[in-house]
């Protein structure tokens, strides 16, 4: 088990569990369950996610369970795409879903969707140095990216998908030409605000991956449309045949699969636009996917090469931090969490790691304006394209951001049983701290809870040495007392509240 990590994949057509071995930092997929949930097709024009498609889900998950029991929470990478990025339901979902899996889900940005994706395709490329042009039809979106070796230079995702464009221009699988026609110019027009920059970016290759593009390959060479690949005229000679069927439960083609019928139709008008509007001429199939891209990224985590940490690094050079001060925050702030709670001393530890990057980003608001910062470090932490970190992650780092000044009752909704309000304590404490700039290394106190609330014990007259600190802890004070809870603060040289 030592040498295992999992990868699940909630997508709008199917659930994937992929299970792979680690041999040499490469990794081979083992075994893998695959489930045909259609989760797109319950997603109601207001976007609720009915109940059917909840239970098929929630059934397929129970199922995966069973593979995945002995597996330790840190090997096991469960990610949800496009349906529950919209869904406005999908936290109730997420709550079942998560107890049939016994592992928690992120629900991943389109472009962190597609990151992924090129970084499973590029570890199945004959030659990965080539630039190329990856396409993946998912059932709820489709991806685009150009990359080259490993890194992707142009990402991504537009909510056309092979379920919905089914569901929409072939209702009970009827087909005609009309049809096509709208579901094409549909696609065409989601492409037409990308496509100039990818061609002139350029590629060497177009890759299809996941479900529809192998459905398309497999159809055109096992019925003599195509000799190697997804090519214009074979496209262009089973549209012929389809139109010919009239209707699905007409279509007789070799090497299409029962799972895959429901939804091909919507997945060739989406395909068939792409190659118009890239114009292109020949696409290769990969086997590497979304899941194959979660595997390696799970791969990188566990041997420290989180790319979340390079995602910050980046942050911070870019809205021009005071890396120095930011960096002292950090430290003070995960000492104080340290004794609150003693395993997050190891910096791989969770809480650790996300007070740290908090701590580091706290004050990119900054770059937009002094007044209010805090809310402007907040929104671009919660809304920027953030590299290896899910949807859930960066609402987590921007409460976190937010709470580290100014009125708590901001968050106030969140649950005060919560790690979360730990570290809310450690990033405030620590700001006010090293507000005057003047404090280095870490600071002699003390932190611990104290009922609902916390106490701060600070060695005798080291407060006082750091100009606007007492009325600063003042206001810390009134601002815990105002949420119900408490802030002492002891000092032998420090005027403090009875307690």
């Amino acid at each position: 088990m030592q040498d295992l990590i999992a990868a699940i994949d909630l997508g709008s057509n199917s659930f994937r569990l992929q299970v792979g071995r680690i041999v040499n930092d490469q990794i081979y997929p083992l075994d893998g369950l695959k489930e045909a949930v259609r989760l797109a097709a319950g997603l109601s024009p207001d976007k609720m996610l009915d109940l059917a498609s909840q239970q098929r889900g929630v059934a397929a998950l129970q199922r995966f369970h069973e593979r995945l029991r002995d597996f330790p929470p840190t090997r096991v990478r469960a990610v949800a795409t496009n349906t529950l990025r919209v869904a406005k339901n999908a936290p109730e979902f997420l709550i079942r879903a998560e107890a049939a899996l016994g592992f928690p889900i992120e629900i991943i940005a389109g472009r962190e969707e597609a990151r992924l994706i090129y970084v499973g395709v590029a570890h199945t490329l004959p030659d990965p140095h080539r630039q190329q042009l990856v396409v993946d039809i998912g059932g709820g979106s489709t991806e685009f990216i150009v990359g080259k070796s490993f890194e992707s230079q142009l990402l991504e995702s537009r909510y056309m998908g092979c379920v919905g464009y089914s569901l929409r221009y072939f209702p009970e699988g009827r087909i005609d030409k009309r049809a096509f026609k709208e579901a094409e110019l549909a696609a065409r027009r989601e492409l037409q605000t990308i496509s100039a920059a990818y061609r002139e970016a350029g590629w060497e290759e177009a890759v299809g991956s996941s479900g529809t593009a192998k459905a398309i390959v497999e159809i055109l060479e096992q019925n003599g449309l195509s000799a190697s690949g997804i090519t214009r005229e074979g496209l262009e000679k089973l549209k012929a045949l389809l139109l010919r069927a009239g209707s699905l439960d007409n279509i007789d083609l070799a090497g299409l699969k029962g799972d895959r019928l429901p939804v091909i139709l919507g997945g060739f008008a989406i395909m068939s636009a792409i190659f118009k509007e890239f114009e292109l001429e020949h696409m290769v199939f990969s086997e590497g996917a979304l899941r194959l891209g979660v595997l390696y990224d799970l791969l990188g985590r566990y041997h420290h090469h989180d790319l979340r940490d390079a995602t910050v690094s980046a942050f911070v050079r870019r809205y021009g931090v005071d890396l120095r001060q930011a960096q002292q925050v950090a430290d003070t702030a995960c000492h104080l969490l340290a004794q609150l709670e003693p395993e997050s001393a190891d910096p791989e530890h969770d809480d650790h790691r996300f007070l740290r990057w908090a701590a580091l980003l706290h004050e990119i608001g900054i770059s937009v304006a002094h007044s209010s910062y805090h809310k402007h470090s907040a929104y671009i932490v919660g809304n920027a394209d953030m590299p290896g970190f899910s949807r859930m992650d960066q609402a987590r780092l921007a409460r976190l951001v937010l709470a580290h000044r100014g009125k708590l009752e901001r968050v106030a909704s969140i649950d005060p049983g919560s790690v979360d309000w730990l570290l809310i304590a450690c990033m405030r404490l620590a700001v006010v701290i090293h507000r005057a700039r003047d404090a280095r290394g870490l600071p002699p106190v003390t932190l611990r809870r104290e009922g609902r609330g916390f106490s701060l014990t600070a060695a005798p007259g080291w407060l006082q040495k750091l100009p606007l600190t007492a009325a600063a802890l003042d206001e810390e004070q009134r601002q815990w007392q105002g949420l119900g809870r408490a802030l002492y603060i002891r000092a032998l040289s420090l005027r403090s509240p009875a307690t």
